[in-house]
């Protein structure tokens, strides 16, 4: 995983390690990037984000986990 690491990236990546979780992208992720762009937003989740969706879809995350955690990893993010 790249990007910045912080507390909350390790508890991410320790969470994916221990449900052998690994980063995934699906033709939905794809379309959503594509249709997003074509709007002129252009979101890009980086590794650790990309991960906490793994994790949700595999059901070791609720929404709202995946929504507190992502928050959390952005806000310690910050510069």
């Amino acid at each position: 995983m790249s990007g910045q690491r912080n507390a909350t990236a390790d508890l991410i990546a320790d969470l994916a390690q221990r449900h052998r979780v690994q980063l995934t992208a699906t033709e939905s992720d794809v379309l959503a990037r594509h249709i997003s762009r074509l709007a002129g937003d252009d979101v890009v989740l980086d590794d650790i984000e990309q991960t906490l969706m793994s994790l949700q879809r595999a059901g070791h995350l609720s929404r709202r986990e995946l929504v507190r955690l992502q928050a959390r990893y952005l806000r310690e993010s910050r510069p």
